[in-house]
């Protein structure tokens, strides 16, 4: 068998090695210089006032919700076609997910769909910018501000997204940005909240460090939180991260046209949306949408890991998981498009340094595997 390929790499370098060693020899490893400069670099390319680092993409939807005043007996409209963190944090506030169905070509959340579920108990809008594309936020900022509710963004996927003048982050209230491994930038681990609004970002502080406030008395918590901090070895990473999230969105876009002309004419296989004209998709990772009959991703999926070729389910619907078979658990509406599709989405190799003999591999197999059925 040839090499193994993997799903995804981190584009890691000297500047992230040394910003990591500075901060070794500093001896200041939390809530130092490094996280600062991590903070004010992810506010900039969000096109806000400020933002808050945390250790996990996950942390940071929790704060969001918590901080935007979502709580038990609210509900959050959002989409089922996600990674589950998105509806583990609605529930971690001690809220109900509702889902609502997704567009066909982008797979983000559907504004008339969400629309035709606000209620009585809607407190929230989770947008989800899926993949790298954003959703229609002027349409979700009309229906928010319509209906009194607060409008969120997981752009856990789409840091440097920018649609119709607004940056990934920016639309809203608050977003979300996350960093792990395989993200656009990574500070290994690690996520942030992103917003104008300076009352909700001086909370989600406070609530990152055991309810704190900077400068106080370290015994004198007056609202309980958590350890969300996020250490100065991992914002030295992110910041250097972020000094080529340009380069490295360019490089990612490359490789989505290289696979593009790979697969074109496959037939039956559906590639990722191209960017709009008024569009920049900083792409997460790429993604197929499989032909045939039901059970085709798991069979396509197993021959390509066979091959050493690694590959992602992105994304099974959140609904039909076993922690959210419970009715009280969720709430959905009609999801024709999300189930029609959730079981046809296969994530190929996509990282910068990706060879273009990587890529005819990549092809090559899944094309024979499609073939196979």
């Amino acid at each position: 068998m040839s090499d193994p390929i993997p799903l995804a790499r981190p584009d890691l370098g000297c500047a992230e090695r040394a910003a990591v060693n500075a901060v070794l020899d500093s001896g200041r490893l939390s809530l130092g210089p490094a996280l600062a400069r991590f903070e004010a670099a992810l506010a900039e390319a969000a096109g806000v006032a400020g933002a808050v680092a945390v250790n996990s993409g996950t942390s940071a939807l929790q704060l969001a919700l918590e901080a935007a005043g979502v709580g038990p007996g609210d509900e959050v409209i959002t989409t089922s076609l996600s990674f589950v963190a998105t509806a583990n944090a609605i529930r971690r506030v001690g809220a109900l997910p509702v889902f609502a169905d997704v567009e066909p070509q982008t797979l983000n959340l559907d504004p008339v769909a969400a629309a035709a579920l606000v209620g009585p108990a809607t407190r929230a809008i989770l947008v989800v910018h899926l993949f790298g594309h954003m959703a229609d936020m002027a349409a979700f900022r009309t229906l928010a501000d319509s209906r009194g509710l607060a409008l969120l963004e997981d752009a856990c996927e789409a840091l440097g997204s920018h649609r119709d003048g607004l940056r990934a982050g920016g639309g809203g209230r608050a977003g979300v940005f996350g960093f792990y491994a395989n993200k656009i930038i990574t500070s290994a681990e690690g996520g942030a909240i992103v917003s104008d609004d300076a009352a909700l970002l001086d909370r989600c502080r406070r609530l990152r460090n055991h309810g704190r406030e900077a400068g106080g008395d370290p015994f004198d918590d007056p609202t309980p939180g958590f350890n969300f901090r996020l250490s100065e070895l991992h914002a030295a990473l992110g910041a250097a991260q972020m000094d080529r999230l340009d380069s490295l969105i360019d490089t990612r876009s490359a490789l989505a046209e290289a696979y593009n002309r790979r697969l074109a004419g496959i037939p039956g296989l559906e590639l990722p949306p191209p960017a709009g004209p008024s569009e920049r998709v900083a792409r997460f990772t790429y993604v197929v949408r499989l032909p045939g009959p039901p059970g085709i991703r798991t069979r396509v999926s197993a021959r390509l890991l066979a091959d050493g070729i690694g590959n992602g389910h992105y994304f099974p619907a959140i609904h039909r998981l076993p922690a959210y078979a419970d009715p009280a658990a969720c709430r959905a509406g009609p999801l024709p498009v999300t189930e029609a599709v959730a079981d046809r989405c296969l994530a190929l190799p996509f990282f910068p340094g990706l060879a273009e003999a990587q890529i005819e591999r990549v092809c090559s197999r899944l094309e024979e595997a499609i073939r196979a059925g």
